[in-house]
């Protein structure tokens, strides 16, 4: 029986990892390296991640193009991913580390900071373009598609003309901060109902919330 399988389905060993494959989860938070930049709107990616890895009680190690910290959830692992590259060579942590653990594309969410959306907004997507988004736009050219699942966290657009680039790498207002706590375990929410959820259940669930 068990030789009929092989002959028919391939080795039983190569099943069982694409069964593991599929269990395994690239989550992305986009940001830059350094304290000067820790507290920037630009760095929310790096805080969802943050508030994720210290509900579950792992921490973070540096390694190759990134710090990486793996969160179990139900079964699932999750490859908590902090580039180290700065936000315009993104795409490079990105790849290499979907090679590296053979992560498949379906699987991957890169989480962003958006001025498009007031602050604390959530926007799950499948796809859509880099809307003028650094970190984005590397992670689309060196993945050579525009369609990957990307949550957008609002930060709102507070700022005058031509002052954007100020805003996002600006520190949050204290309002912001004391508005942040709840946003961040919401948005830990978000990620662990893509994991387990998928993206278009997370998607009626808490997209515009």
């Amino acid at each position: 029986m068990l030789s009929m399988f092989k002959w028919l389905f391939g080795s039983t060993t190569g099943l069982l990892e694409e069964s593991d494959i599929m269990k395994k989860f690239l989550v992305v938070g986009l940001g830059n390296i350094g304290s000067e930049y820790a507290e920037t709107r630009h760095n929310i990616g790096f805080k969802v991640l943050d508030s994720l890895a210290q509900s579950k009680e792992v921490a973070f190690e540096t390694q190759r193009l990134g710090d990486i910290a793996v969160v179990k959830i139900k079964g699932r692992s999750l490859l908590c991913l902090k580039p180290s590259t700065y936000m315009n060579l993104s795409g490079k942590a990105v790849k290499y580390w979907m090679d590296k653990e053979k992560v498949p594309l379906e699987n991957v969410l890169v989480i962003t900071d958006d001025i498009n959306l007031e602050f604390g907004t959530f926007r799950l997507k499948t796809k859509g373009s880099d809307g003028g988004h650094n970190g984005l736009k590397s992670i689309q050219e060196i993945l050579q598609t525009a369609t990957y699942n990307r949550f957008r966290f609002g930060v709102g657009a507070n700022f005058g003309k031509g002052r954007q680039v100020d805003y996002v790498l600006g520190e949050w207002s204290a309002e912001e901060n004391k508005a942040l706590e709840e946003r961040l375990i919401k948005a830990a929410d978000l990620v662990s109902s893509f994991v387990l959820s998928g993206v278009k259940n997370t998607m009626n669930q808490f997209n515009g919330k």
